[in-house]
């Protein structure tokens, strides 16, 4: 009898899953699809080829996928391709305590490149992907101005717009608003003192990399493909105003999908007439890890962390780190989340493309998210901070 066995058969997002089939025939060549819903009815589906050895068994681990979504031996390649069935949609979880993503695992006993409810699976398995451990709290936060969701142990993820009674578009960073955050962090009574870490990606590490600048509360940074100078509004911090350097309309590129490249349109950071806007990095009490994607096709994110180490640098400062990982594109999530190529953003006419190849991407998310890990480990916990 033909069998489909996914161990464990659910566990957190981030965790592995050991996939296997058993009771083929030798050397039969079959087919493992993976479809999942998400919370808004859209369908992301992802599929590989393999052929079973001698015993009639298929493993993840070590049999190689000959065609599909990807080929080679990628235990985890049936999560990290999927891809939607409606273009430009991104795969994110909404509702992170109550239920998890269900991941169907269905095998084919021939060559199936069409979905078709008309043909049945030989066997199915069912995988549940969570988004918070057992034990794990959350609380809304609505205190002074600060929105968000502290999860307990405490981890705050912070709201800065078009969340309940904040601004519907972002016109401006104020650089207190997240200082009122940390220091509402920090009077946690599960904190441990003296100051906080802060992991943010895109416009999220602009500002993140402003706040390890600026406020003495941020002892740890992970910025993940950030620019290191202020773009499209100003930011505010108590008698400082930054000026931010704006978008070259006329250097914007389209993809043959349809989205926006934005990457030539945010110019050299290295310009001189960029400096005004620039970050000053070398003012950061903590420690910064900036984690590259060579393959970022919404900014030149490279370049940026580049400059920002030559800051840190250029003023005796050892502070810095900077992790490059080819292949990766802009939106570099935890291990196993599926490459979104590109993909529609509030407030913005066409689809942004944010680049990265499957394979590269993917272990990617798998090397950061240890490194980061060790990263908040070194600098917080190691020194009585808490993130």
């Amino acid at each position: 009898m033909i069998q489909l066995v996914a161990t464990p058969a659910s566990a957190l997002a981030d965790e592995p899953v050991h996939i296997r089939a058993t009771g083929l025939l030798p050397s039969q060549v079959v087919t493992i699809k993976a479809s999942l819903k998400d919370e808004k009815g859209n369908m992301f589906w992802s599929k590989a080829l393999y052929r079973a050895n001698e015993a009639g068994e298929v493993d993840l681990k070590q049999t190689p996928a000959l065609g599909g979504d990807y080929v080679g031996i990628h235990p985890m390649g049936l999560f990290w391709s999927l891809k939607p069935e409606k273009a430009f949609r991104r795969l994110l979880k909404q509702d992170v305590m109550n239920s998890p993503f269900w991941v169907t695992l269905d095998l084919y006993d021939s060559i199936r490149f069409q979905n078709s409810a008309k043909v049945q699976p030989k066997a199915s398995q069912v995988v549940q992907r969570w988004f918070s451990a057992p034990g794990v709290q959350r609380k809304q936060i609505r205190e002074g101005r600060v929105r968000g969701a502290l999860f307990l142990p405490p981890v705050l993820a912070l709201a800065y717009f078009a969340y309940e009674d904040l601004p519907e578009e972002l016109l401006e960073v104020d650089l207190e608003y997240f200082e009122e955050a940390a220091n509402l962090l920090l009077a946690h009574p599960k904190i441990l003192k003296p100051g906080v870490g802060v992991i943010s990606v895109s416009k999220g590490a602009e500002i993140g990399l402003a706040m390890a600048c600026y406020l003495k509360q941020v002892v740890a940074s992970v910025c993940i493909n950030g620019p290191n100078m202020v773009f499209g509004v100003p930011l505010r911090y108590r008698d400082l105003v930054m000026t931010p350097k704006h978008l070259v309309e006329e250097c914007t590129q389209f993809h043959i999908s349809g989205a926006v490249r934005l990457y030539r349109r945010r110019g050299d950071p290295r310009d001189e007439l960029n400096h005004e806007s620039l970050l000053p990095v070398e003012k950061a009490q903590g420690s910064i890890l900036f984690i590259v994607g060579e393959n970022d096709e919404c900014m030149n994110s490279r370049a940026c962390a580049e400059q920002a180490m030559d800051q840190l640098r250029s003023h005796g400062r050892s502070s810095g780190r900077m992790l490059v990982y080819p292949g990766a594109g802009h939106l570099i999530e935890p291990p196993y989340s599926p490459l979104c190529f590109a993909s529609w953003t509030r407030g913005v006419l066409w689809p942004l493309l944010w680049g990265g190849d499957s394979v590269g991407h993917a272990a990617a998310q798998e090397h950061a998210w240890g490194e980061i890990q060790r990263f908040f480990r070194q600098h917080l916990i190691g020194t009585r901070c808490k993130l």
